[in-house]
């Protein structure tokens, strides 16, 4: 049996895209069959892909949002790290990683809904979307990552 105390976390990025009314998008995921959970963009980062790229690239997979349509505002000053609860860890992404250290991205979005298409990427990950009040974040996410996003929301909240 695999010690899941040694194993790693997954390097990852994520985006909070607002719109100009200061709105942040989430999108509910495909796979999700255990609840109304919603989430904002993230995915994994390619072995030497710059971070920065990562966002941009799993954003436009996850919403077909191109990068010419989002102006990135800021960085998180530190990653921020999560753990998979214990039914997850050793299961998700070949049993490889315990949880995510992420990289979030605030980018403000300069185009419109129609410029939102969530089969940009084969398969999709999202089902449906929209947008939502950024303090409402941390209560639409499922619950192992609500710390992460009341993190990302308090140290983007003045620039939104």
């Amino acid at each position: 049996m695999t010690d899941l105390s040694n194993l790693a976390y997954r390097p990852c990025v994520g985006v909070m895209l607002v719109n100009h009314e200061g709105k942040a998008f989430v999108g509910r995921r495909i796979d999700n069959k255990d609840g109304d959970w919603w989430q904002m963009p993230q995915g994994g980062v390619d072995k030497g892909e710059e971070i920065k790229d990562a966002a941009l690239r799993e954003l436009h997979e996850e919403t077909g949002v191109t990068p010419d349509l989002v102006t990135i505002i800021r960085q998180t000053r530190e990653e921020v790290f999560y753990d998979l609860p214990d039914e997850l860890m050793g299961k998700l992404w070949g049993g490889k990683y315990r949880g995510q250290r992420q990289h979030w991205f605030l980018g403000r979005f300069n185009g419109s809904d129609e410029d939102v298409n969530l089969e940009a990427h084969d398969p999709p990950e999202f089902c449906e979307w929209k947008w939502v009040a950024p303090e409402l974040l941390p209560d639409l996410i499922v619950p192992f990552k609500k710390r992460v996003y009341r993190s990302v929301f308090e140290e983007f909240r003045e620039l939104i």
